[in-house]
């Protein structure tokens, strides 16, 4: 049988570390030929997971640019992924979530009759504005695409509901979770050596994450306050930053967090590796990361979610994480609660992770070989 030639694409770090195991899986499996094209949205992070994974992309676009908007990244990523296309011609473009790279990609596989399979299909807020602008994202992915790659159930029903066919959804897991269990290392030294010294067994240590574009403005700050009146209610918390490269995120970081310095630790942007470690060890993450509501729970955190809605609800259902929103005396309350009740964390803690058992990769693989099969 003829090799399945599989062009895989991405563009940015989340991406790059869901699809970094399903590429290994592909190039070590005979029944296909993969081929790598990284737009390369984001830089500097993204390199680091692809070196992490022992990746080499055979096309790179290096597209990003200082200040570069989202009109920039959909030109430039259609424009070099369809130059790529006609250079290899694929039989399957595989994109991945829910990025400006994933959708344009897409629409450029489109434009040039090639099928498209979708990996981490079917997440839905039913808000399209919120997160933005991946919703739409994924929305329009889902309609450009003939192979759904969904990884749970729910993810599932919010296909068939826009009139997906029931026969190329497939319920795989998440790709993260066959990342994550192949890199935790208790033995792990951290490159920031403050990292070391922090008293992650005797302290509650919170791990914050956020970034996200609807959280910019008056709800970071709400998030921000929440913090600083958890550290002055608590004397045995501490929270540990890692500030996002956006320079107003880290202007304000600043203005609220330097004044408790020793208890709020502001570091540089962990590679995944060392951040997926540093996860393991914490007492609990507040985050407004999509992501980390999926990895966490394998690890046994609990999570608090600093958003309004979730795409990933199975997570909540199951009680692994909790959504708190952008209130400051709700996220203090909640964060409060679960520190203070024993019962409750554990509950949270043990839950099992409704997001897979790592074995994601291999059906993925699976079915694209059993469609292609039939042809």
């Amino acid at each position: 049988m003829k090799k399945i030639k599989v062009l895989s694409i991405f563009g940015t770090r989340p991406e790059g570390i869901k699809m970094c195991p399903l590429i290994k899986a592909l190039e070590k499996d005979e029944r296909f030929e993969s081929i790598v094209c990284n737009t390369a949205q984001h830089r500097e992070m993204l390199d680091e997971v692809l070196s992490i994974f022992g990746i080499n992309a055979q096309y790179d676009l290096n597209i990003m640019k200082q200040g570069q908007t989202l009109v920039d990244v959909s030109s430039e990523v259609l424009k070099g992924v369809t130059a790529v296309i006609k250079d290899c011609s694929p039989d399957l473009v595989l994109v991945h979530g829910d990025t400006s790279t994933t959708f344009n990609s897409a629409l450029a596989a489109f434009y040039e009759k090639i099928l498209v399979g979708h990996v981490e299909a079917g997440l839905r807020t039913n808000d399209m504005y919120s997160p933005f602008p991946e919703e739409i994202n994924r929305k329009l992915t889902a309609a450009i695409a003939t192979l759904h790659f969904a990884p749970t159930e729910t993810n599932k029903n919010n296909l068939l509901k826009e009139g997906i066919s029931k026969e190329n959804i497939f319920i795989t897991g998440n790709t993260v979770i066959d990342a994550l269990l192949s890199i935790i290392d208790d033995e792990l030294v951290f490159e920031q050596p403050m990292l070391n010294d922090i008293n992650y067994n005797n302290k509650n240590i919170i791990l914050l994450t956020t970034h996200r574009r609807e959280n910019w403005g008056e709800p970071m700050e709400n998030i921000f306050k929440s913090i600083v009146k958890l550290i002055k209610d608590d004397d045995n918390i501490e929270v540990i930053f890692p500030m996002h490269k956006n320079p107003s995120i880290r202007t304000l970081a600043h203005n609220y967090f330097d004044e408790f310095y020793g208890r709020i630790h502001l570091i540089e942007p962990l590679e995944y590796v060392e951040f997926a470690n540093l996860m393991s060890r914490v007492k609990l993450i507040m985050t407004d990361s999509g992501g980390i509501q999926e990895e966490a729970p394998t690890l046994g955190k609990p999570v608090l979610v600093l958003r309004t809605e979730t795409e990933r609800p199975e997570a909540v259902k199951a009680g692994t994480v909790k959504l708190v929103g952008i209130g400051t005396e709700n996220i203090v309350n909640e964060t409060k609660k679960i520190l203070s009740n024993k019962d409750l964390y554990d509950n949270m803690s043990k839950s099992e992770n409704p997001y897979g058992d790592g074995k994601a990769c291999e059906r993925i693989l699976t079915k694209i070989s059993k469609y292609f099969s039939q042809y």
